[in-house]
């Protein structure tokens, strides 16, 4: 009787049908090690990072002054939808 992979004929015997799962398995764990490791602080490789912001635009400027409170959240939602038409960022509405 002939097995798949003839094993009774020195061949090297059914156990050659688990290396495309170990493959599979090597593959998952390292793209599970890198999602949980490299990629996590970049945001990863098929997402675009968060935006960096300059302290000095005068969004950030704003943000401060109501950090520090200078000024009322009232002024603050004000002046940003203000900023936000010029200085804002493209492609999102509003001032959240």
């Amino acid at each position: 009787m002939q097995t798949l992979a003839h094993f009774a004929d020195g061949g090297p015997g059914p156990w050659i049908l688990f290396f495309p799962l170990i493959w599979a398995a090597v593959v998952v764990g390292g793209i599970t090690l890198l999602r949980r490791t490299v990629w996590r602080g970049r945001g990863g490789p098929w997402r675009a990072g968060a935006p960096e912001v300059d302290d000095n635009s005068p969004i950030a400027v704003l943000g401060h002054r109501f950090a520090s409170g200078e000024i009322d959240e009232d002024e603050y939602w004000r002046r940003l939808s203000v900023l936000d038409e010029q200085f804002g960022r493209k492609g999102r509405g509003g001032a959240a």
